[in-house]
């Protein structure tokens, strides 16, 4: 069979061409930006390393994305991946609470920090006048 030569079609004597789309380009493709999502999905986790508390709550029902604030072991208030001290946070919380007043906070403490740490956090969101604010815990087995 001669490669140049088109298929006729039955007794038209007009040339037709046999057009087909070459898909494995574009499965080559999709099959690369699947691992490249898969393996940089774990690493864009927000927060920081902490050791939670074991609690059996429930989840909350969220609806955006909600602002967390880390209480690291040695007692260092991360938030927005800078270290803050309670005054500071205060500072920074209020210029929040007007740009968005609606958010909800949730607060992960490690479990080592002590209860007034997490309680001087709780009161500045108080005082910014946040109102859906959460701790973070892990589930009981």
């Amino acid at each position: 069979m001669n490669p140049n030569k088109s298929f006729s079609s039955g007794s038209r004597s007009g040339k037709t061409s046999l057009s087909e789309i070459n898909v494995t380009p574009m499965v080559d493709v999709m099959l690369v930006l699947l691992i490249v999502f898969m393996v940089s999905a774990p690493l864009m986790q927000q927060g920081v390393e902490v050791n939670l508390p074991k609690a059996d709550a429930g989840s909350l029902h969220q609806t955006d994305d909600p602002i967390v604030i880390s209480i690291e072991k040695n007692q260092n208030i991360v938030f927005e991946k800078k270290n803050y001290s309670v005054a500071s946070l205060a500072a920074r919380l209020t210029s929040l609470a007007n740009s968005k007043p609606n958010s909800q906070i949730l607060v992960q403490a490690d479990q080592s920090v002590s209860y007034g740490v997490v309680a001087k956090v709780m009161a500045e969101l108080k005082k910014s006048h946040f109102t859906r604010v959460g701790l973070v815990t892990d589930p009981e087995k």
